[in-house]
């Protein structure tokens, strides 16, 4: 609204300067691209990472395979380690031996963790393969990824809109600068007459 108030204003003043104009242009051009463009390249970018991290979350669910473990016994001073692949990242699991079954049907063992504060032998709990037994991450749900996706349209609309006011101060910081050249030139110029002298910048 300013830069539209400053244009109006200084429309027919007779004390406007070239680069008064220019500056309030600047202004407008840059509020319309904020108020448009940044919001379009935003939701193109939300877009984008949307259908990705979608795409992700269907390949994973065919990759990834929860199976059920038993524990042979827990990892000798294993501490607790915070999971953080679970929502809140505050989920702590214990690290044990534990054998479980593959999705293939074979018979796997190794050492893994477990959602369980104190594991005992025989202990039954879930962990996340891929098709061959191997312990693999769990899996990206889509709820998650469609927040990742919004978050990344999000940054890229704030990036978009930082970077039209970056180059609005730009211009106006070099207009500033040409300004004042221009009146160290008309100083120079009208020496001590300057009171009865126009310079025309």
């Amino acid at each position: 609204m300013r830069a539209i108030g400053g244009i109006w204003r200084w429309r027919h003043n007779p004390l406007r300067r070239g680069t008064d104009l220019a500056e309030a242009w600047v202004a407008l051009s840059a509020l319309l691209l904020i108020l448009l463009v940044a919001p379009v390249v935003g939701s193109v970018i939300g877009t984008v990472a949307q259908d990705v991290l979608q795409r992700s979350v269907r390949e994973q669910r065919l990759s990834h395979h929860e199976v059920t473990a038993t524990v042979v016994r827990e990892v000798a001073g294993s501490p607790l380690d915070v999971d953080p692949e679970t929502t809140t990242g505050r989920e702590t699991r214990t690290r044990v031996v534990a054998d479980w079954t593959a999705p293939d049907g074979t018979a796997q063992h190794g050492t893994v963790l477990a959602g369980l504060r104190t594991p005992h032998s025989g202990d039954r709990f879930a962990i996340w393969t891929d098709g061959h037994g191997r312990p693999a991450p769990r899996p990206l749900d889509s709820v998650t990824a469609t927040t990742h996706a919004v978050l990344a349209g999000f940054g890229a609309a704030l990036l978009t809109a930082g970077a039209v006011e970056g180059g609005r101060r730009l211009i106006v910081w070099r207009m500033v600068r040409r300004r004042y050249a221009c009146w160290d030139q008309a100083w120079d110029r009208a020496g001590p007459d300057w009171g009865r002298t126009g310079t025309g910048c």
